[in-house]
């Protein structure tokens, strides 16, 4: 079958980030003049996600280290939901791929499932968060803020829902992705964060805002009480920069790998633009026709949350699938359907073919094609021959390569750009 001529080019985002990341930290916290609150021999919970976030063992460490000159005694808990396969090992594994152990952060790492009820809300549903956080005497919340894959409004994924969802454990995550259907996810997020705030001892909040690169560009330490609006402007900050295909119509995209450090989802459904969630089945900018994964990330661990937005994948990465890690984190999220495994090949020639020809009567030099490393790495992305036009009168595109044909291996698998 005809392919279409491909070439690299590169997208070219706002580059401002932080220089000494460890440095912003410190004076950030500084800022909050944290001695007043904290006192020598105090316990500090610090919360540590399953996400991949840039830079997140300088940033938890500098936390720790600020802590430690208070004379305080911190340790670090993952506030992660579901995920790490709901257990406590799996969790501390998680950050264990961070880099964020015991050794390499100076403190106890506490990873337990156990969860405390604080009360009721007004609303009438309970209070989950974690038992060691709960008995600490200060909670430190560190977080990336960013659009969410499942929601939109003015709090998405950050400090909020991390208090929420990541700190009420797998008990919280589960009861809150079932409530949200009925009150939504929104409403969930904000008036859990808030109750969390006025109900256990969370002394501030380290906001963490990346450039469209997955740099450090912002960092923020919010005190309890501007939380909430603190995020709302990071949040808006965050999608400013956030990274973006640059097309609206795609034919075929091909993305080389999905997992739980990339998105929530596998696959950010803010740059893929597709959807599909018991909340509501959408579709936003770009529409893509076919969409083809080829392989899981090795940090992922088989958790393959995300296949289910995918048209195709191959044989190696349904291999590849932790059934258990998956299905915890889909039933969790109320999301079965992300989570279903769609045809799949033992090539990815098979695949392509498959892709090519399900969009139509279209020839090769017209298919708009658009094949990504993951949805963070989109500063350089293989693109069609189709797009050549676009990119010559787009300033911010430049092309890298000569137009050249798609190549496979001896095994029939494409030999991607972004190997090397």
């Amino acid at each position: 079958m005809d392919w279409p001529e491909m070439a690299l080019i590169k997208q070219n985002f706002d580059a401002q980030r932080l220089a000494d990341v460890s440095g912003e930290v410190t004076r950030e916290i500084e800022g909050l003049i944290l001695a007043e609150k904290i006192k020598k021999g105090d316990s500090v919970a610090i919360t540590a996600g399953s996400r991949g976030i840039a830079n997140i063992d300088v940033i938890i460490k500098a936390v720790v280290e600020h802590v430690k000159g208070l004379g305080a005694h911190p340790f670090i808990f993952p506030a992660m939901g579901s995920h790490g396969g709901a257990t406590d090992q799996g969790q501390a594994k998680v950050l264990e791929g961070f880099g964020i152990t015991a050794e390499t952060m100076g403190c106890p790492i506490k990873s337990s499932m156990a969860v405390v009820c604080l009360g009721e809300a007004s609303d009438g549903y309970p209070i989950y968060v974690d038992k060691h956080a709960s008995e600490a005497d200060h909670i430190a919340v560190v977080n990336r803020v960013k659009a969410h894959t499942k929601f939109e409004g003015p709090i998405e994924s950050g400090l909020m829902k991390m208090m929420a969802i990541g700190m009420g454990k797998h008990k919280g995550a589960e009861y809150y992705h079932k409530a949200a259907v009925q009150l939504t996810f929104q409403r969930i997020v904000e008036r859990v964060g808030l109750e969390v705030i006025q109900r256990s001892p969370v002394r501030f909040g380290l906001g963490v805002v990346e450039n469209a690169y997955h740099q450090t560009c912002l960092i923020k330490a919010l005190r309890p009480e501007g939380i909430f609006e603190g995020e709302k402007r990071l949040l808006a900050i965050s999608k400013e920069r956030m990274p973006r295909l640059p097309f609206d119509e795609i034919d075929i995209l091909i993305i080389d790998q999905i997992g739980k450090d990339i998105s929530g989802t596998g696959m950010d459904t803010n740059v893929t633009g597709r959807n599909r969630d018991i909340l509501g089945d959408f579709t936003s900018s770009p529409r893509v026709k076919r969409i083809f994964v080829r392989d899981l990330t090795d940090e992922t661990k088989g958790n393959a949350i995300g296949i289910g937005f995918a048209d195709y994948t191959t044989t190696r990465l349904a291999d590849k699938i932790d059934r258990k890690k998956t299905y915890v984190n889909c039933l969790t999220a109320i999301s079965p359907e992300k989570g279903a495994i769609p045809m799949h090949f033992d090539t990815d020639r098979e695949a392509l073919d498959a892709c090519l020809n399900t969009i139509g009567n279209i020839s090769a030099a017209q298919v708009r094609l658009v094949h990504i490393k993951n949805t963070l790495a989109l500063t350089e992305i293989y693109v069609s021959r189709a797009y050549e036009a676009g990119i010559d009168q787009n300033r911010a595109l430049t092309r890298l390569g000569d137009w050249r044909k798609v190549k496979l291996d001896e095994a029939g698998n494409l030999v991607s750009p972004f190997d090397s």
